[in-house]
């Protein structure tokens, strides 16, 4: 049995959950400590762009899962 399209797609959801954060910016989410931490350290612009790429890295890994 090939695991790679099940690791995809959950590559995928958790990439597109991380840009819904990112460009959504739900309020509960977004006052969480740890993403508070990011926001002292890169300010909410870095934070955004932190998590955009981070997204945007987890798709390029979805599709690379999938064509394996």
């Amino acid at each position: 049995m090939n695991f790679y399209p099940l690791l995809g797609a959950l590559a995928l959801i958790y990439a597109l959950v991380v840009l819904f954060i990112a460009i959504k910016r739900p309020a509960k989410i977004w006052e969480m400590k740890k993403i508070q931490i990011f926001r002292k350290l890169l300010t909410d612009k870095g934070t955004m762009a932190f998590f955009v790429i981070w997204g945007l890295g987890f798709i390029g890994l979805a599709v690379w899962l999938f064509i394996l």
